[in-house]
């Protein structure tokens, strides 16, 4: 048990740290280190002392079992402990100082790991992966596998050579905490239990910000809200697998809401046959390819109250061929979409606002300086129960593109504003292949449209 001695030499290196404004924060950081320190065990009094080149893993994973057992917290002082291969155990509860108590990672193997236990807590801590080299049984430099409820706060994360976190069938949280640096994913969660990733900061990531997954289609139920994600890579290359902010695959039920994303290499939001899927409220700037994209085999996609400045493309909810389909595309404003990718377009093309296909609601979007098209409405005969209503379109050669092949769907485009559109304001496309003079209300020959009550203004 803690001594008033060994607290005072715990907090005694906070007094040392120069460049922390008046005092007041080495006062917060004093007072949480002394709640944290009721009834917990002192690293200090262990012999674990801050600072030394000596390996300290033996020492500390003895503290960590004896706290564990005694289901009490382990408090770490400020300073930098050079340790590998820890595993955590049930209960396990390690606190720092925010900012100040550093974890280097020494190398030859993994950094933190814990599995198959009910509860973990890390708080305060930064882990600092130093780019060495992790083993192949681990996913990252934080590696949890089968643990009921993971909570990480308050923590920071940087240098893995492979993800920044790994989780693998856990429930629990991961809030106000900073990961950068990771050479694949900040975040990398698999086959999730309600997972909560509230709050954080990811930056400067090779391959994706915040990753969640399941190797076979189901109900995961996770919520990433209010994260801040910025330059995510794609160093693994391909069209779309990496360099997303947020990637959902497979998981259905999740919610992804509040969060800035900016300068991704593909994707800000990116929903892979995930099924009722809410995208709301969301930043999106500067993605290289599509901003916000939900494909393939998805039944359900809310995409709402979006800003998005500067994409490929701005919304494309696709892949009605692959059973992609049920979906509201509304209230979102979308500026600044560019005729140019990361990639060869192969099928389509750049350059478009918002993209659908099927059992869709496209209602009340702003979208302005779209250099293609402002909406593409359907790609072929994969076109089925669209209506388009209420939308402002502006400064676009074409206002909007719609299907006109043999097999094409009910269409009804109702209320719109076009203005510009030197090009036409509704267009019919067979593919890639612009059929005829615009359309206009009331008179067009296609069964499958119904058009109506829109504006065009010229300039």
């Amino acid at each position: 048990m803690p001594s008033r001695r060994s607290v005072m030499i715990g907090l005694g290196g906070l007094f040392a740290t120069a460049g922390l404004p008046g005092g007041l924060r080495l006062a917060s950081a004093q007072t949480l280190a002394m709640a944290e320190l009721r009834g917990g065990f002192d690293a200090a009094e262990a012999g674990i002392l801050p600072g030394t080149e000596d390996d300290q893993s033996a020492k500390l994973q003895d503290l960590i079992d004896r706290a564990a057992a005694m289901g009490q917290p382990v408090f770490l002082p400020a300073g930098t402990y050079e340790v590998a291969n820890l595993e955590l155990r049930d209960g396990s509860r390690i606190v720092g100082v925010p900012g100040l108590t550093r974890l280097v990672y020494r190398g030859d193997g993994h950094l933190i790991a814990a599995q198959d236990i009910r509860r973990v807590s890390l708080s305060g801590l930064t882990f600092d992966g130093a780019n060495r080299w992790l083993a192949d049984y681990t996913e990252g430099l934080l590696s949890f596998r089968s643990v009921d409820d993971v909570t990480i706060e308050a923590c920071e994360i940087t240098g893995s050579r492979k993800c920044g976190i790994y989780l693998a069938r856990c429930g629990g949280r991961i809030d106000t905490t900073r990961i950068s640096g990771a050479t694949d994913a900040g975040i990398w969660a698999i086959e999730g239990k309600a997972f909560s990733i509230r709050n954080n900061q990811i930056f400067d990531c090779g391959n994706g910000g915040i990753l969640v997954h399941r190797w076979t289609k189901g109900e995961d139920g996770s919520v990433i809200a209010g994260n801040r994600v910025a330059r995510i890579g794609a160093t693994n290359g391909g069209t779309g697998q990496y360099g997303n902010g947020i990637n959902v695959f497979r998981a259905d039920n999740v919610l992804v809401s509040q969060n800035h994303v900016s300068d991704c290499a593909f994707s800000a939001i990116r929903a892979n046959s995930a099924s009722n899927i809410t995208i709301s409220g969301n930043q999106a700037f500067r993605s290289d390819e599509t901003a916000i994209y939900a494909e393939f085999e998805f039944e359900g996609a809310l995409i709402t109250g979006n800003i998005i400045d500067g994409a490929a493309i701005g919304i494309s909810v696709a892949n009605f061929d692959h059973g992609g389909r049920l979906s509201t595309v509304s209230n979102n404003i979308i500026r600044r979409i560019v005729n140019k990718g990361p990639y060869v377009p192969t099928i389509s093309s750049f350059g478009f606002g918002i993209s659908v296909e099927a059992d869709t609601l496209v209602s009340g979007n702003l979208v302005e300086g779209a250099e293609t098209a402002a909406l593409a409405i359907g790609w072929g005969p994969y076109l089925r129960n669209v209506i388009v209503s209420d939308n402002i379109l502006r400064d676009s050669p074409e206002g909007m593109r719609v299907s006109v092949v043999e097999g094409a769907g009910q269409t009804v485009i109702r209320g719109n504003i076009v203005e510009g559109a030197d090009k036409g304001a509704i267009l019919g496309y067979r593919w890639k292949e612009r059929v005829g003079d615009e359309l206009l209300d009331g008179e067009t020959d296609y069964g499958h449209l119904s058009i109506a009550d829109n504006a065009r203004i010229t300039r």
